[in-house]
């Protein structure tokens, strides 16, 4: 009996420590894989790097991946524990909401209801309104819309009294999302591009090679391009959660006219209704001219300057030329000397005085 106790017992023991082995084996090279992974991936987008570049990127991802099972934990994924850790005020949900409301005055239930919402700290974020005025043939018709932010905690309140105060509400349709998690994710993302894109950064000011500056370069940029996407879409939800969304569509009551219809003034034949005709003709007339002679105006005063400034460089050549030679004088004829012949009895070169 005390050698089937012994024999069990070392049997015992061996299957403990192969399990203990197995299981070794397992962790060891799970994280194995898990440090290699990120290595593959570099040596695709950025061959020419080198091992400093997938070690760049295999920590940035590396951070990536745990900071998003971390937020996504933190999210609630564990249950009764996750719903604890995060309450009500730390979650991120999309509000949205339609209202339709009959008023007897639209006009008067559109201000009322931008008091509401200014008070509660919310703003108007788009309006629209269309208005036919009625004749005797039809009633008038028309709707007012009106699209509200509102703060998350005070959106109950203000669409029951948006509700409540403007007149018959006809329908509402409300919306929550809750994007808790695709905000914690987002938010990770953009940490981990950050750090990714700084130890790039870094590499680059390290690098002597133009073939390894090149391929880090190129990989900023796809790396900031990745990192402005995901800042716009931070951008976006934080938008969303921020303030929720209320379009208020405004309808007047069956019976009421959403404005007073305008009346049509008709003017009587007569020398008062020629006059006003006149008056409008000529009112008419002045302001055409006078928009044409503003429109005119500035070519006026462009081709004034040029015609003084043409002027004055002309005018400073002509004073720069020098004179023109004077004509040469024409030609005298030869005087002709009188000869003196001597008389009889005179010597030559006698002459007389």
């Amino acid at each position: 009996m005390s050698r089937i106790r012994y024999g069990a017992a070392a049997l015992a023991a061996v299957a403990f420590l192969l399990t203990g082995c197995s299981g070794g084996g397992d962790s060891s090279s799970g994280a194995a894989s898990d440090a290699a992974a990120p290595a593959p991936a570099m040596q695709e987008q950025a061959p020419a790097v080198g091992s400093a570049g997938g070690s760049a990127e295999g920590s940035a991802e590396g951070s990536a991946g745990g900071s998003a099972r971390d937020a996504k934990a933190a999210a609630g994924g564990n249950g009764k524990q996750g719903d604890l850790k995060l309450g009500q005020a730390d979650r991120s949900i999309v509000y949205t909401s339609e209202l339709i409301v009959e008023a007897k005055d639209v006009t008067v239930a559109a201000d009322r209801a931008k008091e509401i919402v200014s008070g509660a700290g919310g703003y108007v974020a788009q309006e629209r309104s269309d208005f036919y005025a009625g004749d005797e043939h039809s009633p008038g018709s028309g709707q007012w819309v009106i699209v509200f932010k509102v703060p998350p905690d005070r959106y109950a309140g203000v669409l029951a009294q948006l509700g409540r105060d403007l007149g018959v509400r006809k329908s509402m349709r409300q919306n929550s999302e809750d994007v808790t998690e695709e905000v914690a994710d987002v938010a990770s993302r953009v940490k981990s591009a950050e750090a990714a894109l700084g130890q790039f950064r870094t590499l680059l000011s390290k690098a002597d090679k133009i073939g390894e500056i090149m391929e880090i370069e190129r990989e900023i940029s796809s790396r900031e391009s990745e990192l402005e996407s995901l800042q716009a879409r931070q951008k976006a939800l934080e938008g969303q959660t921020g303030m929720g969304t209320v379009t208020l569509t405004l309808f007047p009551q069956p019976g009421a006219s959403p404005s007073p219809p305008a009346k049509k003034q008709e003017d009587t034949p007569g020398f008062l209704a020629g006059l006003r005709a006149g008056w409008n003709a000529l009112s008419t007339a002045t302001g055409v001219t006078l928009t044409v002679v503003g429109v005119l105006l500035p070519w006026i005063a462009v081709a004034a300057a040029l015609w003084l400034a043409g002027r004055e460089i002309a005018r400073r050549v002509r004073r720069r030329r020098p004179p023109a030679p004077p004509a040469p004088a024409a030609p005298r004829p030869p005087v002709r000397t009188p000869v003196y012949a001597p008389g009889p009895g005179q010597a030559p070169g006698d002459e007389p005085e």
